[in-house]
């Protein structure tokens, strides 16, 4: 009741002298949602889409407004998991590291009531017809994000597609994370409260398709696009409700991320880690732990969630906090559902880059040695695989830095001995393996594109880095023409062929020059090995 009354009040608020303010205006239900002008652009920033959620439970839509809504300003980001960088001794490296928003500590004022959407619009209509909208879910593993770090991104993109002739509105959405998001456990599992992150960017969907023709857009023809986890969640609310996505959405397109094998909420690090926040905030020895963690106050639950490990850890990429096979919004590990077929049939786009795994390398370069690197490998990555089943890894993932990632770049940016070796099993156990198997089924349902970007391959240490992409805006022009046409294809060549099971092809865009045609073959062995252990046991991310 108290979340109820909070948001009534915010979406109450008459700020002094709002009928002095210039700025677009918006209709919502009985509120007027005032924004700002930026040059071509309108933004409406900071929407409430739900009611101020309660920690640990399922948030509830936004009762109908009432009042002015101050939409000048992004909102509050969503509680972050305390980022440790690494150091790589490399300055263009760690500019990337600090800039990029999906792998840095997020700038502004954290708070659990943070579920808030943004609407980036033109300004002056372009169209007599609705607009087609565009849905970011931003990245960040899970752990780290939010919005406002993707404004020039979104912004870039809105005026790109005036500049193209083919307006689209950009909405983009804040959802809980780490802990908040994601917490697992049989409490949680009990209480019917998992994948909270998920259900978060639902209601936003949602949320989309009810008001989004207030801003001038069409609510029958929004594409999801995400990247890194943004996109791992796409794939997610594609498998979700039976694979019925409610008319809520027509395309993805997916940056740098696919449907990943995933366990059980019960079990694995899910319990591990309640048990430990339990404990380190001394509610373990409380009758109901889960009522005793929501009722912790802010900051002593945030300093024990910042004791858990990020993705820059030892641990990289096999997160703590992930989505999980709860019952609910996911009913069995996501690789089992690719293979069954249970997934909304839309059209999708989905890329890498080549160096996939280069910055999550960085999070392991004390592994220096043979020994280390099968320790690490079998501890991290695999522990649940009897050894026996990783003696081919060794082969397929050779110490040899000229076979390593950032690929065919030969003895260069072998930062250890070791570096080389794990960017390239990262990269294809967590980005190129689940792309092909995601990929290779459904192409057999609908149209499928796909591309390798190597627009970032100079750049020393990391290649075509994680992002590298997404940085560039390499695939701006696919992008807009996916969410206007449901077709990414430009008038410029080569033509890009949907992707087909059987003879696979990838549209490669390169450092310099045209773009260019290549199979979707490169590492079949290793990469077909890798999906083959992880489905037999799941990672947990």
């Amino acid at each position: 009741m108290l979340g109820l009354l909070a948001f009534v009040a915010l979406s109450l608020q008459s700020f002094a002298g709002a009928s002095l303010i210039s700025g677009p205006t918006v209709k919502l239900d009985a509120a007027t949602a005032i924004g700002t002008n930026v040059g071509p652009l309108s933004k409406f920033l900071g929407i409430p889409y739900a009611v101020p959620p309660v920690r640990f439970r399922p948030a509830q839509a936004a009762p109908p407004y009432r009042g002015n809504i101050d939409a000048r300003k992004y909102g509050a980001l969503c509680p972050q998991q305390k980022i440790d960088l690494p150091q790589s001794g490399i300055p263009q490296v760690d500019t990337i590291l600090n800039t990029t928003p999906e792998l840095r500590n997020a700038p502004g004022v954290e708070s659990e009531d943070c579920l808030t959407l943004n609407v980036i619009k033109p300004a002056v209509s372009h169209s007599s017809r609705p607009l087609p909208v565009v849905v970011w879910i931003h990245g960040g593993a899970y752990q780290a994000g939010d919005t406002a770090g993707y404004d020039e991104i979104g912004s870039d993109l809105v005026k790109r597609s005036i500049a193209l002739g083919k307006p689209i509105i950009y909405v983009s959405m804040n959802y809980r994370l780490t802990a908040y998001g994601f917490m697992g456990g049989v409490e949680i599992f009990q209480d019917g409260s998992g994948n909270l992150g998920l259900r978060d960017q639902r209601l936003a969907i949602k949320w989309v398709n009810k008001y989004i023709r207030s801003f001038g857009g069409d609510a029958s023809k929004v594409t999801l696009w995400g990247q890194s986890s943004g996109a791992i969640s796409i794939g997610l609310q594609m498998m979700t409700n039976g694979g019925d996505n409610e008319g809520l959405f027509r395309g993805g397109f997916l940056q740098s991320g696919s449907p990943l094998p995933i366990g059980n909420i019960t079990k694995g690090t899910g319990q591990v880690y309640y048990d430990f926040i339990s404990a380190d905030t001394g509610c373990s020895t409380s009758n109901n732990t889960l009522e005793c963690l929501r009722n912790l106050p802010f900051p002593v639950l945030k300093a024990t969630v910042d004791k858990t490990p990020s993705f820059f850890s030892y641990l990289s990429l096999a997160l703590i906090w992930h989505p999980s096979v709860d019952g609910i919004f996911l009913k069995d590990n996501p690789q089992s559902l690719v293979t069954q077929g249970k997934f909304a049939s839309i059209p999708i786009v989905s890329g890498t880059t080549d160096d996939e795994g280069t910055m999550f390398g960085l999070s392991s370069l004390n592994v220096t040695t043979e020994d280390q690197f099968r320790q690490y490998i079998s501890t991290v990555w695999y522990p649940r695989n009897p050894v026996s089943e990783l003696d081919q890894l060794w082969t397929f993932y050779p110490a040899d830095v000229t076979q390593g990632s950032p690929f065919n770049t030969g003895n260069k940016n072998a930062l250890t001995p070791q570096f080389k070796r794990i960017s390239a099993f990262i990269g294809d156990s967590v980005q190129s393996g689940p792309r092909r198997t995601f990929l290779q089924k459904a192409s057999t349902k609908n149209k499928v594109w796909a591309y390798i970007s190597e627009v970032a391959k100079s750049t020393p240490g990391v290649g075509s880095y994680h992002g590298s992409d997404l940085v560039s805006g390499a695939a701006t022009d696919y992008l807009i023409n996916f969410v206007t046409d449901l077709d990414p294809n430009t008038h410029s060549t080569p033509h890009w062929p949907t992707y087909d099971a059987h003879s696979p092809q990838l549209l490669t865009l390169p450092q310099s020059g045209k773009p260019f045609l290549t199979p979707d073959t490169f590492r079949l062995d290793a990469i077909n090995y890798l999906n083959n252990l992880s489905f037999a046991h799941p990672f947990v991310l």
